[in-house]
């Protein structure tokens, strides 16, 4: 006769229905520190001007000291899984395929291209540096297809065993700083070309990182831009799932894994259950699109999940281990971002 389950895999009452509530109570230490701090980096995010993912991340580093308590580890960890995964699913509501194919197969293609570039780029800057493979596919990737939220994506396929946390949280900082400058620095560098409309839309769609940035800067140049800029951005961002499914096959295996049959052709095209939710809504709302209430809604869900998941992440990583790696954590980053402006450049000036 099997043993008894138990709670935690240890001694204790019998896991039954009982004791749900109890184990779902363990959550709240965690959820809340990790909901307050997240409220906190809004705030502080629109009342300065900064970031809101910068700024989670910037606080979440701050208070990385409540991860020594046990009791928060359930909550934090319910934050950095669960929330991350439902914030990507839901923010397939905001593309549609009618949107991709209204950018048209060139600019689609030279996207393409400026997003490989991207990824070559930072896979290149990753060797020069002596860092992983993985490092320079999750900066490569979050910087071609939309910043912190491909990152935390292409994270959940690497996972710890090929990429340290800290690594991870150094990336994300990264992309968010090179955002943040690229969202002020672009759209001048547009009117300094003397770029048209359509022009510097695609520049600063097919370059800007993070979703709300890149279409604030096309609007910064004009309304127009702006349109074309969100157009190319979405583009982007329905590319999200080919690249983590490419991604999870280009995965060496770890250095946990017991052999090669641990990463089979089968395993390695297995795609994660959000990512198939992206897709599935995707189609969904290119099908029957949803009123702008519910698109909205979606979106400031999928936003403020995805702020508790890159808040927890933060708080979850030890500041020292950041500290030991010194500038060439950073290379990868700089490297995609670098390339992103000059193939997005060279595309803008002979194409459009």
């Amino acid at each position: 006769m099997p043993p008894v389950q138990t709670d935690e895999g240890t001694g204790g009452s019998p896991a039954e229905p009982e004791n749900l509530p109890r184990r779902r109570g363990s959550l709240l230490p965690g959820l809340s520190v990790c909901g307050v701090a997240s409220l906190a980096a809004a705030w502080l995010s629109g009342h300065y001007g900064v970031p809101i993912i910068l700024m989670g991340l910037l606080l979440g580093l701050a208070l990385n000291f409540v991860a020594a308590d046990p009791r928060t580890h359930p909550g934090l960890e319910f934050a950095g899984r669960t929330c991350l995964r439902v914030g990507i699913v839901l923010l397939g509501t905001q593309v549609t395929l009618m949107q991709i194919g209204a950018l048209g197969l060139v600019p689609f293609l030279a996207l393409l291209v400026v997003m490989g570039c991207a990824v070559g780029a930072a896979l290149l800057g990753a060797r020069l540096a002596g860092m992983p493979s993985a490092a320079g596919v999750l900066a490569g990737g979050s910087t071609a297809i939309c910043g912190a939220s491909a990152a935390v994506a292409l994270y959940a396929v690497i996972g710890r065993e090929r990429l340290s946390q800290a690594q991870f949280t150094l990336t994300l900082v990264g992309v968010s700083l090179a955002s943040a400058l690229a969202m002020s620095l672009y759209p001048p560098l547009a009117g300094l070309l003397a770029l048209d409309d359509r022009q510097a839309g695609f520049l600063i769609g097919a370059s800007i990182h993070d979703v709300a940035q890149a279409i604030g800067g096309g609007y910064a140049v004009s309304d127009t831009a702006g349109e074309y800029a969100t157009v190319v951005k979405l583009a982007r961002v329905a590319l999200l799932a080919p690249l983590v499914v490419l991604a999870s096959i280009m995965m060496e295996p770890a250095a946990g894994d017991a052999g090669p049959q641990r990463r089979t052709l089968a395993s390695r095209l297995a795609i994660p259950w959000f990512i198939l939710g992206f897709l599935g809504l995707v189609c969904t709302v290119s099908v029957v699109p949803l009123p702008a209430a519910a698109t909205g809604a979606a979106l400031t869900t999928s936003k403020a999940l995805l702020l508790l998941a890159i808040t927890a992440t933060a708080m979850r990583t030890r500041v020292d281990l950041i500290a030991q790696m010194g500038w060439r954590a950073a290379v990868p980053v700089l490297a995609a971002t670098v390339a992103s402006l000059l193939s997005a450049l060279a595309f803008t000036l002979v194409l459009m």
